[in-house]
């Protein structure tokens, strides 16, 4: 007979979307109360990234987790996506002309706004004005967001990996993070060693996402001075050995697989399942374009109790 705590857990991460459809048929599968994850300290972020046995895997919705009628980086597809499941949600940082940072992936606006030119020539004023478009070019009622409003809405509904854009000043991406306490729910993204240095010196509080590919760069980070209970390890893009995953399990790291591009299409073509193929040789987070159905394709691994858990609730 299954435990109340198991009961509770399988209720909690029950995921109600099999394949990617339109927001109306979405709307059938989709539950009121949104799926949360909530971490109050940097204390138990460091708890939460902490790799044990019993973790849970999960999904990131890379760019917010886009799909039809709900344009990438936009809070509208966050909240689209916490409707189906606990994901850790991925979002961009531009900054425009008169230094206001927004939620951008490209260097122009052209491809996912009703708009033409470049972020950083484009006031925000002028970039607010523009509506948002889906991924099939779908013009929706929806608007670029700023870091600021992004911080505002995630506080207590889930967690954050920010990417920031190379005109970017860490300075300014930190500050905000300050400002609205957001130490315990937004991890920050860096792609070299010197990045991640800098970033843990301007703030070494803050929980960081670093790539980790093979043991030469697994290395370069244990020399780095960085606290192995600050990272989150990035294996790239391509499916790791289970002895390469088991190195930064030992250290109690968590890994971060991109199954974005080429491994979401091949699931697309191959089926679902590949998603819990990663999973069981070690992938503890799947960066995906595909979260929903990502999602539901790991559930069978959920374990029965986890000292996870706790961070995990449905309002």
């Amino acid at each position: 007979m299954k435990t109340k705590i198991y009961g509770f857990l399988m209720l909690l991460l029950l995921f109600s979307c099999k394949k990617e459809n339109s927001d109306s048929q979405n709307t059938a599968f989709a539950s009121n109360d949104p799926y949360r994850l909530v971490l109050s300290t940097v204390e138990e972020a460091r708890d939460f990234y902490s790799w044990t046995s019993d973790r849970i895997p999960m999904v990131s919705a890379h760019r917010g987790g886009p799909y039809l009628g709900y344009p990438e980086n936009s809070i509208e597809a966050f909240e689209h996506v916490l409707r189906y499941t606990p994901a850790i949600i991925e979002f961009d940082v531009a900054i425009t002309k008169d230094s206001v940072l927004i939620l951008m992936h490209d260097n122009t606006v052209d491809r996912t706004t009703t708009g033409k030119g470049r972020v950083i020539d484009l006031t925000f004023q002028e970039i607010r004005e523009l509506n948002l478009v889906d991924k099939e070019g779908g013009k929706t009622n929806f608007r670029v967001p700023t870091l600021e409003e992004a911080l505002v809405w995630g506080k207590g509904k889930t967690l954050f990996t920010v990417d920031i854009k190379r005109e970017v000043p860490f300075e300014m991406v930190v500050d905000a993070i300050k400002r609205h306490q957001a130490e315990p729910y937004a991890a920050v993204i860096t792609y070299s060693v010197n990045a991640a240095k800098k970033m843990h010196r301007l703030h070494p509080d803050l929980m960081l996402s670093v790539t980790i590919r093979n043991e030469e760069e697994l290395q370069r980070f244990e020399e780095s001075g960085i606290p192995v209970d600050r990272w989150i390890a990035f294996t790239g893009t391509t499916d790791r050995p289970e002895e390469f995953n088991a190195l930064l399990h030992d250290l109690g790291v968590f890994t971060i697989l991109g199954v974005l591009g080429n491994l979401d299409r091949s699931a697309i073509a191959r089926g679902d399942q590949i998603y819990a193929e990663f999973v069981e040789k070690g992938a503890d987070i799947l960066a995906t374009d595909r979260p929903i159905e990502a999602a539901e394709a790991i559930r069978g691994l959920i374990p029965e109790e986890s000292s996870k858990k706790k961070y995990f609730e449905i309002r």
